[in-house]
């Protein structure tokens, strides 16, 4: 695996050099990020928690029997403070998911992610060993890498295109793709064709709801 600095100079969008004659995309795609919002940066988890801190602090304040006019400005700069914060949380999602380009040839997934120190990652379907999918809507999900090395990537370096919880074992992750469940389909038939005498542990849906799988090498 390797890491590219980027990108003063991009040879194709998405790719920090040209590819060998014998490599070429399958796919290529970036997360929706409004789903990005919502699973990585938790902006509606966190909006509920502002909604709940707002509502308290009315409550208290009709409790102390505070001035109507002095409520209104209190709970009106908590309210505008809360709406700022979901508003650079959201944008942050928004550059997050327009700085990203994933990519899939018929001999590697390249993820070029960052906003301000843009990177990218090389990983060499060979040394992947597992593709877990977790479907976030039926139409969206993640999917998780399980790469063979001995020097795992950094998990801050990956974030937010990782795996929740796997800190000491970084996977990287395609967050928040659209058509997930085609894609890993995908992905499963060009590593089958990279790796045709090895085996990839299964391919299986993680919803919210159910399991099921999907293939096996």
């Amino acid at each position: 695996m390797k890491a590219h600095h980027e990108h003063e100079f991009e040879a194709a969008l998405g790719l920090p050099e040209d590819l060998p004659r014998n490599e070429f995309i399958v796919w290529q795609g970036r997360p929706e990020w409004r789903q990005l919002a919502i699973e990585a940066f938790h902006v509606r988890k966190i909006a509920m928690y502002l909604a709940i801190m707002v509502l308290w602090q009315w409550v208290s304040l009709m409790e102390s029997n505070t001035a109507g006019m002095d409520m209104l400005k209190q709970l009106g700069t908590s309210i505008g403070l809360a709406l700022l914060a979901l508003a650079v949380l959201s944008w942050s999602a928004y550059w997050s998911a327009q700085a990203t380009m994933y990519t899939l040839t018929n001999k590697r997934i390249i993820m070029r992610i960052g906003i301000v120190l843009s990177l990218t990652f090389n990983l060499p379907l060979k040394k992947i060993t597992a593709c877990d999918l977790q479907l976030v809507n039926k139409q969206t999900g993640n999917i998780a890498l399980g790469i063979a090395t001995d020097s795992p990537i950094g998990w801050l370096n990956l974030w937010p295109h990782v795996r929740a919880w796997r800190v000491a074992s970084p996977q990287p992750t395609l967050r928040c793709v659209p058509q997930a469940e085609r894609l890993a389909q995908t992905m499963l038939q060009t590593w089958r064709q990279e790796n045709p005498t090895e085996q990839l542990v299964s391919i299986h849906t993680d919803t919210r709801h159910s399991n099921q799988v999907l293939g096996q090498a």
